[in-house]
C-alpha cells in the first residue's frame, strides 16, 4: 500500500508551504499599496473586476475534475491517466470556458475596459490545466513542486508591477497583462516534473471523471460565486470605487488564511487514505488547528487594520477598515469549509454539498441586494460573513456525524497548540534533497 509522508515531512511542507504563500502575498501586499496609491480606488476596482472574471472563468472551465482526482486516487493503476486526463481535459474545457465567459460579459456586463478583459481570458486554458495538475502533483505528495508554482507565479506578476509602479508607469492594462501572464507559468513549471511523457489519457476514464465531477461542479461554482458575487453586485448597485475600497480589505485579511491554507494542503493526502475512521481523524484535527491559527492572525490584524490601512494605502482607503472587520469573522469561517470539504467528497453525495452550496450563495445574494444599497462595502461585507459562517455550520454538523466526532474533538486542544509549536520549531530543519525527494515521489492514496 502507498506510504502517507511522515509526519516530520509534513511539518516540513507545511512550514514551506506558508514560507512560499507569505512570499507570495508580502509581493502582493507591496504591489497592491503601490496599485492602490497609483490607480486610486476606481482603477483598484476596473482590475479587480477582470481578475475576478477571469478567476470565475478557471473555476467554471475546471468542471471540478479535481474533484473527481481524489475520488478516483485510491486505485494505484489510475494515477498515470489521471494525469493525463487533468491535462486534455484542463486545456480542452478552459478555452470553452474562455469563450463562454466572453460572450455572456460582452452581453450582459458593461465593462470599463472589455479589451483588457479579452487579454485576461487568454491565460484561462492554461489555469485550468494547472489547477489540475497542481492537485496531482498534491495527491503524489509533491509539496515543494508545488510552492514552486506559487512562487514562480507571485514574481511574474508582482516585480513587473513593482518597476513600472516605481518609475512612474503603472497602469490598468500593464497590471492585467501580469495577472494574464502569472496564471500560465504554473502550467508550464507542471508539465515536466509531473511526466509529461509518461502521461496516459483514457477516453473511458475522463468520462467517469466528467459524469462524477460534473455532480459536484455546480456546488463548487456556487461557493467560488459566494466569494466573488459580492464584487459585481458592488460596481453594479454603488460604483468601481467602492469595490477598490471593498478589494482592499479583503486583500489586508488574505494573510490571515496562508498558515491554515498551508495545513489544510498538507492534509489532503492524509485525507484521502483508505481508512475512513484515520481520515475523519485528521479532518478533525486540522479544523482544530485552523480555528486555533485563524483566530489568532485575524484578531491581531483587525486590531491593526485602523492605523496600518491608512498607513499604507493612503487616506482614500481609510472607510475600508470597517468592511474588514465586519468580514474577520467570515475568514475564520473559510479557512475552516475547504478541510471540511475534503472530507465530505469522499462520502459520495455531491448533490448534498452542492445543495449547501447553492443555499449559501443564494442567501449571499438575497442579504447583498439589500444591504449593498444601503451600506456600500460594509453590507457586502456583513453579507459575507452571515453566508460563510452558514456554510461552515451546517457542512460541520454533517462531518460531525459521518465521522462521529464530538464537539469537544472539534475544539482547539493544548496537543494543537503543541503541533504549532513543533511546526514552528521546524521551520529552520529542512530534510536532505534525496529525503525531500523521495517524499515528493511518494504516491499517496
Amino acid at each position: 500500500m502507498p506510504r502517507v509522508p511522515s509526519m516530520s515531512v509534513t511539518l516540513t511542507g507545511a512550514v514551506q508551504t506558508t514560507a512560499s504563500h507569505l512570499l507570495r502575498l508580502t509581493l502582493a501586499a507591496l504591489t497592491g499599496v503601490l496599485m492602490a496609491r497609483t490607480l486610486q480606488p476606481e482603477g483598484r476596482g476596473i482590475y479587480a473586476m477582470i481578475a475576478t472574471t477571469g478567476g470565475i472563468a478557471i473555476v467554471i472551465g475546471s468542471l471540478s475534475i479535481g474533484r473527481s482526482q481524489i475520488a478516483l486516487w485510491p486505485d494505484g493503476a489510475r494515477h498515470r491517466t489521471l494525469t493525463g486526463n487533468g491535462l486534455l481535459l484542463g486545456l480542452v474545457l478552459g478555452v470553452a470556458s474562455a469563450l463562454v465567459t466572453l460572450a455572456i460579459v460582452i452581453t450582459f456586463v458593461p465593462l470599463t475596459a472589455p479589451h483588457l478583459l479579452v487579454v485576461a481570458l487568454l491565460a484561462v486554458p492554461f489555469g485550468v490545466a494547472a489547477v489540475n495538475l497542481n492537485g496531482i502533483a498534491l495527491l503524489r505528495s509533491r509539496i515543494g513542486l508545488a510552492n514552486r508554482t506559487v512562487v514562480a507565479s507571485a514574481l511574474v506578476l508582482n516585480v513587473p508591477v513593482l518597476v513600472l509602479a516605481v518609475i512612474g508607469h503603472l497602469t490598468v492594462t500593464a497590471v492585467v497583462v501580469c495577472w494574464t501572464a502569472a496564471i500560465a507559468v504554473p502550467f508550464w513549471l507542471l508539465l515536466g516534473p509531473l511526466g509529461l511523457r509518461s502521461m496516459r489519457v483514457e477516453a473511458a476514464l475522463a468520462r467517469r471523471q466528467l459524469a462524477l465531477s460534473c455532480r459536484y461542479h455546480v456546488g463548487v461554482v456556487a461557493s467560488h460565486l459566494l466569494l466573488s458575487a459580492d464584487i459585481f453586485l458592488l460596481s453594479a448597485l454603488v460604483s468601481p470605487a467602492e469595490v477598490g475600497l471593498y478589494t482592499v480589505g479583503t486583500a489586508f485579511l488574505t494573510f490571515a488564511r496562508v498558515p491554515a491554507d498551508a495545513v489544510t494542503q498538507i492534509a489532503l493526502p492524509r485525507q484521502a487514505i483508505q481508512d475512513e475512521h484515520a481520515a475523519g481523524d485528521v479532518t478533525a484535527r486540522v479544523l482544530r488547528v485552523n480555528l486555533l491559527i485563524s483566530s489568532t492572525l485575524v484578531g491581531t490584524l483587525a486590531i491593526v487594520s485602523p492605523v496600518l490601512i491608512p498607513l499604507l494605502y493612503g487616506a482614500a482607503f481609510a472607510r475600508s477598515v470597517a468592511p474588514l472587520l465586519l468580514l474577520a469573522p467570515g475568514v475564520i469561517a473559510l479557512s475552516l469549509i475547504r478541510p471540511v470539504e475534503q472530507y465530505l467528497v469522499r462520502l459520495g453525495r455531491p448533490m448534498t454539498m452542492t445543495a449547501i452550496a447553492l443555499g449559501a450563495l443564494a442567501a449571499n445574494l438575497a442579504l447583498n441586494a439589500v444591504l449593498i444599497p444601503r451600506w456600500g462595502a460594509c453590507g457586502a461585507a456583513l453579507s459575507a460573513t452571515v453566508s460563510y459562517t452558514a456554510m461552515l455550520a451546517v457542512e460541520v454538523v454533517w462531518f460531525a456525524r459521518a465521522a462521529s466526532a464530538g464537539v469537544r474533538e472539534l475544539l482547539p486542544q493544548v496537543s494543537d497548540l503543541r503541533s504549532m509549536v513543533s511546526m514552528l520549531s521546524g521551520a529552520g530543519r529542512t530534510p536532505s534533497t534525496a529525503a525531500t525527494r523521495q517524499a515528493e515521489d511518494r504516491v499517496v492514496p
